[in-house]
Formats: C-alpha cells, sequence, structure tokens
C-alpha cells in the first residue's frame, strides 16, 4: 500500500477518533460523567496522534481542512440524527459549503 493512501487511512480513521471523542463529551455531562469523560480525553488524543501520523505525507493546510471540515460536518449529521437537533437551510448551505472547500482545497495538489 503507498504511504498517501496510509496518509489519507490514518487521517480518517482521526476523523472518526474525533467524531467519537465528541460524542463522548456530549455524554460527559461537563466532565462529571467518568466513563464518557475519559472516552473523550483517549479519542482525542488518538486524533491528534493519527493526525500527526498523516502529516508525514499530507499537507498540514489540507490535513487540518479535510479533518475539522470532515468532523464539522459528520458531527452536524450525528446531531440531527442522534439528538434531534434542529436542519435548516442555513445547516444544510453550511455543510455543503465546508464540504466543497475541502474539495477545492484538494484540487489544489501538486
Amino acid at each position: 500500500m503507498s504511504p498517501i493512501l496510509v496518509a489519507w487511512l490514518l487521517l480518517a480513521a482521526s476523523i472518526l477518533s474525533e467524531v467519537v471523542g465528541t460524542v463522548a463529551l456530549k455524554h460527559s455531562n461537563g466532565f462529571a460523567n467518568l466513563l464518557p469523560t475519559t472516552c473523550a480525553a483517549a479519542s482525542f488524543l488518538i486524533a491528534i496522534w493519527l493526525m500527526s501520523l498523516s502529516l508525514k505525507h499530507i499537507e498540514m493546510g489540507i490535513t487540518y481542512a479535510v479533518w475539522a471540515g470532515s468532523a464539522t460536518a459528520i458531527l452536524a449529521m450525528v446531531g440531527i440524527a442522534l439528538y434531534g437537533e434542529s436542519l435548516s437551510v442555513f445547516k444544510m448551505v453550511g455543510m455543503v459549503m465546508v464540504v466543497g472547500g475541502v474539495i477545492v482545497l484538494n484540487l489544489d495538489t501538486h
């Protein structure tokens, strides 16, 4: 497997870990619940570690944009699907813009 493919897979795992950490953070009740707090802390540490590994082969700006943008869009969808958060035209447009921005950044890879 090529190093760049491995880097992208590590970045995807990092994004997943960040999403898990944020969902756990929601359940931590302001760090009052030990298990979700511990899960959140561990997930965020793993996310940063995996992202640092992906930085060996993906540009820093691209890495962070994909990481933050993807996690933001995924968490907005998780909030809507699992927690009854609102879905509005503005929220949908925002998610499309975030994903679109990540795509545009990835078009300029040389």
